[in-house]
């Protein structure tokens, strides 16, 4: 092995993040979403051990499809949270129209209609700040594709927890100002193609 090659594999190995204590996966996602959450949530088994929270900007005034749309997709359960409902593994669950969605201490649902935090209700950093409360260190952050700042506070509040933080390669994705706020606001968080992000999530 040259050298060079040497190094950038120490580098990598280095930077991969202990995966050991993860106990949930929170996602924020807006412009472009669909596609981008689906090449997360299509590569895992039906029986991935742990449970996948998502926030995507959607319109207020209409019912959504896209549960419907993942489900049908997925091997993994997705489906729209509902007010104290438990989380589970094996279920991927995202935020309805027009409700904040937080996360309780004792890990179960709720939902809120406080006022839209930039613009945006849901908002992702709502289900992020909730989720890294009842979390802590166990707990994963991914920020996708979006055209907004939302999640940037958000998945600094998970990783000043310790726990770990993926931004999309803003280079890749549909609309970068939300990875780009997000790699600004949380420069150790690990910077990756969406293929690469997926391909983690299955260790996890």
């Amino acid at each position: 092995m040259s050298l060079i090659v040497r190094k950038e594999f120490i580098r990598k190995k280095r930077d991969m993040p202990d995966k050991k204590n993860v106990k949930a996966i929170a996602i924020g996602a807006s412009a472009g979403a669909l596609e981008a959450v689906t090449t997360l949530l299509e590569p895992l088994p039906a029986d991935y051990p742990l449970p996948i929270i998502i926030v995507v900007h959607l319109p207020p005034d209409k019912d959504s499809i896209m549960a419907r749309l993942l489900n049908d997709k997925c091997a993994i359960t997705v489906k729209e949270a509902e007010d104290k409902e438990p989380i589970k593994p094996s279920h991927a669950y995202l935020a309805p129209p027009d409700y904040h969605l937080q996360i309780e201490k004792d890990y179960y649902f709720s939902l809120s209609i406080e006022d839209p935090i930039l613009y945006s209700r849901p908002s992702i950093d709502v289900l992020f700040e909730t989720a890294a409360d009842a979390y802590r260190e166990n707990l994963c952050g991914i920020v996708l594709t979006g055209a907004n700042s939302d999640g940037a506070n958000g998945l600094k509040a998970i990783m000043g927890y310790g726990g770990l933080g993926f931004v999309q390669e803003p280079k890749g994705a549909y609309a970068s100002t939300m990875p780009k706020a997000a790699k600004k606001n949380c420069p150790k968080a690990l910077v990756m193609p969406l293929s690469e992000i997926a391909t983690t999530l299955l260790k996890l």
